[in-house]
């Protein structure tokens, strides 16, 4: 295994897994998420994932998926790498989209296990190369099997690191033992994918974490992965007890984007928390909770 915390990794080391902010009437609104991108690297984020699964890539079309890409590669590109998400159930559609997300000038894709179709891993294996085939940017993986109903298996992850372009892997499956195989036996950069888990994932060798709480408390989850980054485990300890509660808030209530776009309007960074259906905002009780829990982190709204 690499030394991950030798240089910057090519994705930077602090990503915000974006939301996709909407206008009152459901629309795109490509002017906040212009100042959404530019605030979170002005805060400390070095790369940002754009329409992956926080961002609702699932109720956008694809020409919104790329107006996106070209919006925040022109907000934040040079200062941050910019991650398209372009994975889909569809190893087709995720080729086109793929070889048009790389005309919008972005710095690497996203490409989650294919979902609802439950692939053998042969079939996950052969989708992921297929795309990595067609495009020469670089590639993250993405391992959520609580969402894509199948993991990626420690010898396929193996496997799919031979590939020159994919040089990344997102893991949010919370199995320790299965990434420690993974950071030991490649080159891969690993991140965590599980907002809670960065700090014994960076023990372990990850470079760094794809966030969603990272939204609500990006200088703190800069100063923790900073600290870990550079095995200054006392420091880093202090901060992800800091930070239990944010994650809390964000990401164990309700779905992700609906948690952060919720909280991003409190903040005063988004102008409200519209999001598509099948997704709805938070209720009564779901507020009270996530409000209780950043309480908890000083963290007030009036």
């Amino acid at each position: 295994m690499a030394d991950a915390h030798l240089s910057t990794p090519q994705f930077g080391t602090l990503l915000t897994a974006m939301v996709t902010p909407f206008s009152k009437d459901g629309s795109v609104d490509l002017e906040a998420a212009a100042a959404l991108a530019t605030k979170l690297v002005d805060d400390g984020c070095n790369g940002l994932v754009v329409t992956g699964t926080t961002g609702e890539t699932s109720t956008l079309t694809d020409e919104e998926n790329l107006a996106m890409f070209r919006t925040v590669v022109e907000a934040v590109g040079g200062r941050a790498a910019v991650l398209a998400g372009t994975g889909t159930n569809d190893t087709a559609h995720s080729i086109g989209l793929s070889k048009r997300a790389a005309e919008t000038g972005v710095d690497g894709l996203l490409l989650v296990t294919p979902y609802y179709n439950k692939p053998s891993q042969e079939g996950i294996a052969a989708h992921f190369e297929a795309i990595a085939n067609s495009t020469e940017l670089p590639i993250m993986l993405y391992d959520i099997p609580g969402r894509s109903g199948v993991p990626i298996t420690t010898e396929t992850l193996i496997r799919l690191a031979r590939h020159p372009h994919i040089v990344a892997l997102k893991d949010a499956k919370g199995d320790f033992a299965a990434v420690t195989q993974v950071l030991a036996s490649t080159d891969q950069n690993v991140y965590s994918g599980d907002d809670g888990l960065t700090l014994p994932w960076m023990a372990a060798g990850a470079v760094g974490l794809v966030s969603v709480s990272a939204h609500v408390a990006t200088r703190q989850f800069r100063a923790l992965v900073d600290a870990a980054g550079v095995g200054d485990f006392v420091a880093a300890r202090r901060l992800h007890f800091e930070l239990d509660p944010v994650v809390r808030a964000v990401m164990t209530h309700i779905q992700g984007a609906v948690s952060a776009k919720q909280i991003l309007k409190w903040q005063n960074v988004l102008s409200n928390s519209v999001v598509r259906l099948p997704l709805v905002e938070p209720g009564e009780a779901e507020i009270a909770t996530i409000k209780s829990d950043l309480a908890e982190a000083g963290i007030t709204f009036a």
